[in-house]
């Protein structure tokens, strides 16, 4: 057997198989680009689902990362650190809020809003103890612990984790007046991706977060987007609701906030909301740990520039005018997205989104597919022209056969 072959007989002999990797083991990673234990280098077009926007190895992360090592990188939150305060105010701000309750996954960041929501709508809108509701979007991701695949349509993340928590009332993604109709006294918070990136990158339609802010408001109900994969550059802009005009209560944050580095998440909201919460009543043992705040205060600083936003916005119109141009000619379908992050759906007669994930890992290209016929396209923001286009032509000539 090849090193790679041996590399992924090892893992799958001693790890759970609850992922399915493409056959590919990476060994080093420097920018847009990833090395296989073998020498072979591939095109990163998936950046760790946004997790690494600022690319691999990024040298002011690293460098962060580093001094911080060398001083302290874990104190729990039984005592305050030097990096917490500047942390947090410094998030608040490139969010425009007040209070930031810091996590690690973007799981728990959802898991955090859940509670914060429920405690809100009790404490603070008057609903009755044990009754609160929580509006979500059908073909929804936002994590996978039990509390989030309750709410979840996807079979394959729900199926055999029953029994489920209740609380959750689920209504077609880009419904306005579906949305309406599930409101009720009890309900506490709507809790939606601006694009929904698992479900294919999908694009609301036009109208559709300004009319769920002007509803949430309306019904005194909380509005909590989950930013973890849109936010922070990926789309254009800081958050993808800028791009219409949106501000929600609640932002909810990871991924590229811990630039690749470690993880980082948190829930970021006014002091009212999240002024909820008492000592003891919710934490985290790493939650705004020494190390993820030095981070994530560079990520922050590095966002403050405006200059990976602007990548992602004019990178992205090309790569968007390119992928159009493979529309009509029968192998592509559809494509949708916004900024440096696609969704291609590829022709049936073609084969599955991971049959044409494979034959470009075989051209020198990474991507993911999702729901069967899609492929997703978000390269890191740092990535050239030249490497995109590259990465495109090998794209052209796997759907061309």
């Amino acid at each position: 057997m090849s090193i790679t072959e041996t590399a992924i007989a090892s893992a799958e002999a001693h790890s759970a198989h609850n992922y399915h990797p493409l056959p590919v083991v990476v060994a080093s990673a420097e920018g847009a680009w990833m090395t296989d234990v073998e020498g072979r280098r591939y095109l990163d077009l998936l950046a760790g689902y946004s997790a690494l926007n600022f690319g691999h190895g990024n040298r002011r992360l690293i460098d962060a990362a580093k001094a911080q090592l060398d001083r302290v990188t874990l104190t729990s939150r039984a005592f305050h650190h030097d990096r917490f305060a500047e942390f947090c105010a410094e998030l608040a701000a490139l969010c425009g809020m007040e209070t930031v309750l810091p996590m690690n996954t973007g799981a728990e960041a959802v898991e955090t809003a859940v509670k914060t929501a429920r405690k809100w709508g009790y404490r603070v809108k008057g609903v009755p103890d044990g009754m609160a509701k929580i509006i979500v979007a059908s073909d929804n991701f936002h994590g996978r612990t039990t509390t989030i695949v309750s709410f979840s349509t996807d079979p394959e993340a729900r199926a055999d984790f029953g029994p489920y928590t209740p609380g959750f009332e689920i209504v077609p993604y880009g419904d306005l007046t579906a949305m309406r109709e599930a409101m009720t006294e009890n309900t506490v918070a709507v809790l939606i991706e601006p694009i929904q990136g698992e479900a294919g990158v999908l694009v609301p339609p036009a109208g559709y977060l300004p009319g769920v802010r002007e509803l949430t408001r309306e019904r005194n109900v909380l509005f909590i987007a989950d930013e973890i994969q849109s936010g922070l550059g990926r789309t254009g802009k800081t958050f993808a609701l800028e791009h219409e005009g949106v501000v929600p209560d609640v932002y909810l944050l990871g991924k590229a906030l811990g630039g690749g580095v470690v993880p980082v998440s948190a829930v970021v909201s006014s002091a009212d909301v999240l002024g909820v919460f008492r000592p003891g009543e919710h934490g985290s043992t790493f939650g705004g740990n020494p190390l993820a705040c030095a981070v994530a205060l560079e990520v922050i600083a590095m966002l403050r520039t405006g200059e990976y936003q602007q990548r992602a916005a004019e990178l992205g119109d090309h790569l968007h005018r390119e992928l159009g141009l493979l529309t009509g000619g029968g192998a592509v379908e559809a494509v949708r997205g916004r900024g440096l992050w696609a969704g291609v759906d590829i022709a049936p007669a073609l084969g599955t989104g991971r049959d044409i994930s494979e034959r470009l890992l075989e051209q020198g290209v990474l991507v993911k597919d999702t729901h069967g016929s899609t492929i997703r396209i978000a390269p890191p923001l740092v990535i050239s022209k030249e490497d995109l286009d590259w990465g495109l032509d090998r794209l052209r000539a796997v759907l061309k056969g």
